[in-house]
């Protein structure tokens, strides 16, 4: 069983419990394209078989969200889970939100929030939180290519739009615009709209996924091999190379002559994806194979 399952993962279900749902019913090797904190909810791709190999070779990689930015102090957490670490002071009017949210679009910098996967010597700064032992993290670059700021809700919140880059922390992101704007806040609320090509209006959810897994059909939820590589260029080998790219092996670099150097592609026989190829050096090589002979 290969391909990849686009979960809709519910608030209070880890990443990593939701992998292990699906390896528990498929009895494949299983992993997920991006952590999506307990608490939020949204679109998680879950790879399951060969698709494992293809994370690294997504061509989108950049994340949209629906997240709620709460004026009711900073936390520890950086979301509504953690302890409060900076008290309420005011909450901004709507203006005021719209004059620094050009501050935080484009190329920005982020330190990284210390209840985070990111690992110090092997073990996730979660961990290390819990226990007391809190990690400075160094700041780090990711892109915010759009930020809209949405309706109020309550009496000290605004809902917020963001579409940006891997590698992006929301929770910082509404930590750091409560910062500029002299009101400590954090986010209350996260929901994962999109994950490069994965949608969340075709996310399956848990619910399905078992319902699917006991009746020996969950297969037919796994979306192809293929399905987030399509950017990638794609090379349907004549005949004669069918074995050749079956095994793994070197291919002409004429028969895709518009591929960059170094640059990846789809490779197909007879309609199956056999893997990524590169160009190097005026020849196809694999870089990963998804065939017995690769």
């Amino acid at each position: 069983m290969n391909g990849f399952l686009n979960l809709l993962k519910p608030p209070g279900m880890s990443s990593g419990a939701a992998v292990a749902v699906v390896k528990r019913l498929t009895g494949e090797r299983v992993g997920h394209a991006g952590t999506l904190d307990p608490e939020a909810a949204g679109v998680l791709p879950i790879m399951v078989g060969r698709a494992t190999r293809l994370l690294d070779y997504f061509p989108d990689k950049s994340k949209s969200y629906v997240a709620e930015i709460a004026f009711a102090g900073a936390t520890d957490t950086q979301d509504a889970q953690g302890e409060v670490t900076e008290a309420a002071v005011r909450v901004p009017d709507r203006q005021e939100i719209l004059a620094v949210l050009p501050r935080f679009c484009g190329t920005i910098r982020q330190h990284p929030p210390a209840y985070s996967a990111l690992k110090r010597d092997g073990v996730p700064l979660y961990q290390l939180a819990r226990k007391g032992q809190m990690v400075e993290t160094q700041a780090r670059e990711t892109q915010i290519r759009a930020l809209e700021l949405g309706e109020k809700t309550g009496a000290d919140g605004y809902m917020l739009f963001v579409d940006c880059g891997s590698g992006t922390y929301i929770r910082t992101l509404c930590h750091d615009i409560g910062q500029a704007l002299g009101a400590p806040a954090h986010m209350r609320f996260l929901l994962r709209t999109r994950h490069g090509a994965f949608q969340l209006d075709q996310a399956v959810t848990v619910e399905e996924v078992l319902a699917a897994g006991e009746a020996g059909q969950l297969e037919g939820l796994l979306l192809p091999l293929d399905a987030p590589l399509l950017p990638l260029p794609r090379l349907d080998l004549p005949q004669q190379y069918w074995k050749t790219g079956r095994n793994g092996g070197k291919l002409p670099g004429e028969l895709l002559p518009d591929l960059a150097e170094n640059g990846h592609c789809r490779i197909y026989a007879d309609g199956a994806l056999l893997g990524i190829g590169r160009r190097d050096q005026g020849l196809i090589r694999f870089d990963v194979g998804l065939t017995g002979g690769n």
